[in-house]
Parts: structure tokens; C-alpha cells; sequence
């Protein structure tokens, strides 16, 4: 009976341990308190709180493990449970800290970001802050080293919008005011204009700082840039970042839900400016016809965001970004229109255009051969070719299921180049055929075919006809129009701020003028909303369009490959000459796994295809990070959109660290 007693009087004894408090001062020494191993952590903050005798608001604090970089979150628990002896270093901080917090505009805001939550959770608080609806798209990365000489330090001085003062109400929805601004930014004139500055696309950026800003020259700069997201499953002071640190906020994956200009006047103008940015430093490639629209569309909609800005409306069924832009309407005539007798009747199920195409399994092999023509039937979802119209009747060479498949444009207007590129599902990946047409309009109807097929619909669908003339509006902006009465020159116009540096170099800012301003004159007539929209709808149609790249070392190969990952399929790239070896779609993945002792990825396909890998440019947990985040993307519904499943993030993106 004495021993039982004994041993209990020695669990329970008293000993000190040493908590660092913030409000005291970087120079005050820790204080220390007397604790008992069965105390919880609510219990020890109060008695920190009751020694440092400070009257204030201590709901916020919480504590910090520094030797194990771990929060003490839970209250409940005591002291023995979390495994604290006397040895550790614990800290009583605010959870929310002020953040430096770079958007896609080039705007810089300071505002409180909790850093004890994980990252996914803060970048949920701070969208609700700026109105971003659909924060899981979005994540936040450090920002790229930039070395600059003492003269460019004194002279550049980052200029930073305090919205530290700002605080959301605790309800999910979005409370707005009658113009559409959120209510916590019509507290004062200062938080009205940086909500505008967020809200309306800013003046376009001076020559000086596209050139200065860093440009990826190759798929491994790319794949550096990729390295540098923050792991969504654990929180900011955990990753090292410290308060009044400078982040990142961008849009990370490209699959975008339930896009409506209504509610969207944020998030549809920082999603134009991270496209515009993309564009001006050649993150993605795009032809030269390509990039004079583009700085066309750019100098239309700073030219109306300037003027009195307007009010956004929203289309009825716009569930995600290429719902809006077939909802979109550009009132723009197209040159030529589709004739009886050029195309067959839409309640057919099958029709018949003449085309030329090439087979090519290896991009290089384009360089070496030209391409053949065959006679091509469409029926129902499928293509299949002949040798000639003669033998249409007879089998087919080959019959394409294009169901699940992807089409990408490979268009230039002035060239009269018109080649549909598709992407076709196969059993050991993606198998690639390029459809060459002969002109304009033979293009327009089987890019749209192409496209009704790749989500299951047939040529007898009512959309048909809406695509086919959307196609046409989408040529007729590339279309330059040298017999219209427009002005060659513009003095307001700016043009080394509208392209790339590679442009620059290329042309005298007097060459470039009048070529924008002849593309302009197609986009004149657009509301800014349907001017954004279509700018978007161009940059989602580029090749490179949403590929995130990361270098890797493939189980049993010698060389580094690059692994390209996208909304809907894995691509293997060769570094030295960037040619696609092997395609795999996300909808033919039986389970992924990570091996986090050797840090190497092992994912499983139908037909046992397998393949396994080990990350060089980035940690396995964040190509894990983003399989998972897409396949999250596709579970979203319409009638899902205001809620979000947290549970279900972490457990397909956190793997051995899920919440």
C-alpha cells in the first residue's frame, strides 16, 4: 500500500517547463511555470496567461513545439499524452500572424493568415476574405529568388495594401453589398479600392518589368517553378515560414467549377491576369497570330476596364470554364456560312468530308513525313478512314472511338493551316493522330464533331450547329481584315507591354502596332466579360495549356524524364528533346502509392500497366499532392458548389500526413 502511494505522489509531481511568450518581447527570457505530467494544454496556457498578468484577448494563442515543429492544438490533452517533459521549448503565439500575400494582378496585400491551420484551410480563409470563390483551386508557393543589384533595391519598393483590419463574418456564403462588393471592403474608401484593384484588370505592366521578371527557358525551369508549392496538408509555421513572410497566391489546378461572372468579379479577373502573365513570359508556347490576339484582347479590355467599368452577368448554365464559353455569344459574323449543300442533314448519322491526315505515334516523326490522304466517315462518337471514297463500303483501315478523347487545335489563320491534334484513349495510353483540313470551314465542323464526340455526343446533338459557329467566331478573331478603314497607329497604345519579350526582340514597336490594332478590330465590340472569358478560352485551347511539369527518374531507366501532370492524364516527356514518349489518363488509374522511406511513386493502370518513379525537382508529397487534387476536381458537382468536402481533400492529396 506505502509503494502504490509512493509511485503515485512521484507521477504526479510538479517540474518546470519553459514557455517563450510573444507579447513579452523578443528579449524576454522564457517564463517558467510549475506543471504536473496529467495537466492538459488548456490548463498551461492559462496559467502562462495568469503569470504574464497582460490583459487581452488570449482566444487566438496557442502553443508551439519548436524541437518537433508541431501546434499543441488540442486542449484537451494533457502534457503526458503529447509526450512534453521538461526539456521542451514551447512558445504561446497568435495563430493568425500578418502575411505578405502576392496575387496573380501583381498586387501585394498584408493580411492576417492563420499559420497553425493546414495550408489549405488558410488559403480557405483568405479567398473567403477577397471573395475567391472555390478556394480548392488555388494553393500558395514561395516566391522565386531574384538577385538584385543594390541600385534596383533602393529604387524598387514593393508597395503593400494593409487589409489586416479586415474581418469576414462566420458564415460560409459570401454576404455582398448591392454593387456585388463583399461588406467587409465597404468599411472605408482605402479597403473600396483595393477590393476594385482585386476586381478590375489593372493597366498593362511597362516593357521594363516583363523583361526583368523571370522567364522559364526550358521544361527544367518549369519543373523548378513547380517545386515551390506549400504542402496543403500542414500549416504555414510547420514549412518554416515566418511572420510578414511574402507568398504566392495562384490558381494551381486548372479545372475551373462553376465559373460565373455574377459572383466571380475577383476570380475571373485574377484568373485573366494569371493567363496574361503566363502569355507575356512564355510560361505557355503560342503561335505568333495567337499572341497578337492576345494583345489585342489585352489592350480591348484595359481600355474598358479604364472606362466606366462593367457590371458583370452571369450566363444560366455555367458549371465550369468550357460551359461558360460555349454559353458566351460573340456578336461577330463569320465571312462564310454553312450551305445545304455542303453539309448533310443533322438528323444523319453519318457524314462524309474529305480529309487529309498522318498517323504518328512520336512528335519528330512529322518533320519527316508528310501528310496522306484518306476518305473519312464520322458515325455516332467514331471516325474511320478509307483509301478512297470507292471503298467506304468495305472495312475500314481504322475505326477511332473518340469517346474520352482530347482535341486541341493546331490553327494558324494567315497559313491556312487547319489541323485538329487528338489524344485517343488506348490500352497502353494515349495514341496521337493529327486530321489536317482543307479549309476554314471543313475545319470548323469537324473540330466541333471532334468535340461533341470527346464528351459522347453525336453530330445529330442541337449544340452542333452553336459550336460549328463558334469555331468560326474563334477564326474570324485571328483573321486580319486589310481592306477595313481602321487606324494603323494608336498613340495610347503600348505595344512591347502586350507581348512577350521574344516579340521585342523580333519587331520594331511600329511593325507590331498595326497588327495589333487590325486583330483589335475583330474584339472591339466585346463587353469586358465576354472579352475575359474569350482570352481564357484561348489559353485553355493552347497545347501546353494547364501542364504542370516536374523532373523524375522512372523505376529501371539510367536518364531524367520530365513528368507532365494535367487535369485528366499523366504525360511522360523526354527532357533532352521535350517529345511525349507515353500518355496516361486519370479515368484508367487503379490506385496510386508512395513509398515515403525512399520517396518513390508507384501507380497502377488497367491492363496491368505499372509504373513507378522517384521525384528529382520536387518532393513525391507534392506530384502525390496533385494526382490526388484532380481527382478531387472531378468529383465536383453543380449542385456540390458551395460545399466542400475537407475530408475527402486530405485523404486523396495527404497521404501519410491526412488530417
Amino acid at each position: 500500500m506505502m509503494s502504490a502511494i509512493f509511485s503515485l505522489s512521484v507521477s504526479m509531481a510538479a517540474w518546470d517547463l519553459s514557455v517563450t511568450v510573444e507579447e513579452l518581447g523578443p528579449e524576454a527570457p522564457p517564463l517558467k511555470v510549475s506543471v504536473t505530467s496529467d495537466l492538459h494544454i488548456g490548463g498551461v496556457i492559462l496559467k502562462i496567461v495568469e503569470k504574464t498578468q497582460i490583459k487581452k484577448d488570449w482566444s487566438d494563442h496557442a502553443l508551439w513545439w519548436e524541437q518537433k515543429q508541431q501546434w499543441l492544438l488540442r486542449p484537451s490533452w494533457t502534457l503526458e499524452k503529447y509526450e512534453i517533459h521538461a526539456d521542451a521549448r514551447l512558445s504561446l503565439t497568435p495563430q493568425h500572424k500578418p502575411l505578405r500575400l502576392g496575387l496573380p494582378n501583381g498586387t501585394t496585400l498584408r493580411l492576417q493568415a492563420c499559420f497553425s491551420r493546414p495550408v489549405f484551410q488558410t488559403v480557405m480563409e483568405v479567398c473567403h476574405l477577397l471573395n475567391l470563390r472555390h478556394p480548392e483551386e488555388l494553393s500558395l508557393l514561395r516566391p522565386m529568388e531574384v538577385k538584385k543589384k543594390k541600385k534596383d533595391k533602393e529604387a524598387e519598393e514593393e508597395v503593400v495594401y494593409d487589409l489586416t483590419g479586415l474581418r469576414t463574418s462566420s458564415g460560409r456564403s459570401t454576404h455582398t453589398l448591392s454593387n456585388g462588393m463583399p461588406m467587409h471592403f465597404a468599411d472605408s474608401l482605402q479597403t473600396e479600392a483595393v477590393y476594385k484593384m482585386l476586381s478590375v484588370s489593372l493597366p498593362a505592366p511597362a516593357p521594363e518589368t516583363i523583361t526583368k521578371m523571370p522567364r522559364p527557358t526550358s521544361l527544367m525551369d518549369k519543373a523548378q517553378v513547380h517545386s515551390r508549392w506549400l504542402d496543403s496538408s500542414r500549416s504555414l509555421l510547420q514549412q518554416r515560414v515566418q511572420e510578414h513572410d511574402r507568398l504566392l497566391l495562384r490558381f494551381k489546378y486548372y479545372c475551373f467549377h462553376d465559373l460565373d461572372p455574377k459572383y466571380d468579379a475577383v476570380r475571373l479577373t485574377q484568373l485573366y491576369e494569371q493567363a496574361r502573365w503566363a502569355i507575356l513570359l512564355e510560361d505557355v508556347d503560342c503561335t505568333e497570330e495567337e499572341m497578337m490576339l492576345f494583345a489585342a484582347l489585352q489592350y480591348h479590355i484595359g481600355k474598358v476596364s479604364l472606362s466606366e467599368p462593367q457590371p458583370m452577368t452571369s450566363c444560366p448554365a455555367m458549371d465550369d470554364l468550357d460551359s461558360a464559353l460555349q454559353c458566351l455569344e460573340v456578336k461577330m459574323e463569320a465571312e462564310e456560312s454553312i450551305t445545304a449543300d455542303m453539309l448533310v442533314s443533322p438528323s444523319e448519322s453519318v457524314k462524309y468530308f474529305v480529309l487529309s491526315h498522318f498517323l504518328r505515334p512520336r512528335p519528330k516523326r512529322l518533320t519527316l513525313k508528310g501528310y496522306k490522304q484518306f476518305w473519312f466517315a464520322f458515325n455516332n462518337t467514331s471516325i474511320s478512314y478509307y483509301k478512297s471514297k470507292e471503298e467506304s463500303l468495305k472495312e475500314p483501315i481504322q475505326q477511332m472511338n473518340l469517346k474520352g478523347c482530347e482535341v486541341a487545335p493546331d490553327v494558324s489563320v494567315a497559313g491556312q493551316k487547319f489541323c485538329i491534334r487528338l489524344l485517343i484513349p488506348g490500352a497502353e495510353g494515349m495514341n496521337e493522330v493529327y486530321l489536317r483540313c482543307e479549309n476554314e470551314l471543313q475545319y470548323s465542323r469537324w473540330m466541333a464533331a471532334c468535340r461533341l464526340a470527346s464528351k459522347g455526343k453525336t453530330l445529330a446533338d442541337s449544340s452542333f450547329s452553336s459550336e460549328v459557329q463558334n469555331i468560326q467566331s474563334f477564326l474570324a478573331m485571328q483573321r486580319t481584315n486589310p481592306g477595313a478603314n481602321t487606324a494603323q497607329t494608336d498613340d495610347s497604345i503600348n505595344t512591347y507591354s502586350l507581348v512577350s519579350p521574344r516579340y521585342h526582340k523580333k519587331y520594331k514597336a511600329k511593325q507590331l502596332t498595326p497588327r495589333i490594332l487590325e486583330a483589335y478590330q475583330n474584339v472591339a465590340q466585346l463587353p469586358l466579360t465576354d472579352a475575359l472569358l474569350r482570352f481564357l478560352q484561348i489559353w485553355q485551347g493552347l497545347p501546353d495549356f494547364g501542364v504542370s511539369y516536374f523532373v523524375v527518374r522512372f523505376k529501371g531507366c539510367r536518364k531524367d524524364e520530365v513528368l507532365g501532370v494535367t487535369n485528366n492524364r499523366l504525360i511522360r516527356i523526354d527532357l533532352s528533346i521535350g517529345d511525349v514518349v507515353k500518355t496516361w489518363r486519370y479515368n484508367t488509374m487503379r490506385q496510386w502509392n508512395v513509398n515515403w522511406d525512399i520517396q518513390q511513386m508507384a501507380i497502377e493502370f488497367n491492363g496491368n500497366v505499372n509504373i513507378a518513379f522517384s521525384c528529382v525537382t520536387a518532393t513525391c508529397k507534392i506530384v502525390h499532392e496533385y494526382i490526388g487534387g484532380y481527382i478531387f476536381m472531378a468529383t465536383r458537382t453543380k449542385e456540390q458548389a458551395e460545399v466542400l468536402n475537407q475530408e475527402l481533400f486530405f485523404k486523396l492529396t495527404g497521404g501519410h500526413e491526412a488530417i
